[in-house]
């Protein structure tokens, strides 16, 4: 538990290829990205939030299944299917995403083994095509991050031991 605003929140915690949603004060939380990038969709009117830790760009190249937060496609849609059945409008959600860094050196001159970058690609190519701004991100470098969203502020604190805590 989190003590925000005087008085004490509910954390959430995502592991990877999970997503959770919230529709009260609460910090979500997930740790461990490095190549993987989360994904918070927050309504800017009901505070109601959504946070994916995504594994892979897209579910339709692969023949095996998974977790629903696993995909980019498949956990973006899921998150803002179950926003949308509490109430939120689909007009007031906004994005910030955290993560999709080059992990292994040597590779970050080849996309295509460079998941953090596809990663990243995806997310914003679902965005685009849902109609979501993303208002925020900070992803990308050859690091590992957690993350701490705030829904009752809606700010994104991203964390590593190998640069400086930030707020997006």
């Amino acid at each position: 538990m989190k003590k925000e605003s005087n008085y004490i929140m509910e954390t959430v915690f995502v592991n990877i290829a999970e997503f959770a949603v919230v529709n009260n004060p609460a910090v979500i939380e997930t740790r461990s990205l490095g190549s993987c990038v989360a994904i918070a969709l927050y309504d800017i009117s009901t505070r109601a939030c959504g946070l994916a830790h995504i594994m892979l760009p897209d579910s339709k190249k692969v023949n095996v299944g998974g977790k629903p937060g696993k995909y980019a496609d498949v956990a973006i849609e899921s998150m803002l299917k179950k926003m949308l059945t509490m109430g939120v409008s689909r007009g007031n959600i906004v994005a910030k995403i955290a993560g999709g860094a080059c992990m292994f050196s040597g590779l970050s001159g080849s996309d295509f083994m460079n998941i953090g970058l596809r990663n990243v690609s995806a997310i914003k190519t679902v965005l685009k095509d849902l109609r979501i701004n993303l208002i925020a991100e900070d992803t990308g470098g050859s690091y590992g991050r957690t993350i701490e969203f705030h829904t009752e502020t809606g700010k994104l604190i991203v964390k590593s031991t190998m640069a400086p805590t930030k707020e997006i």
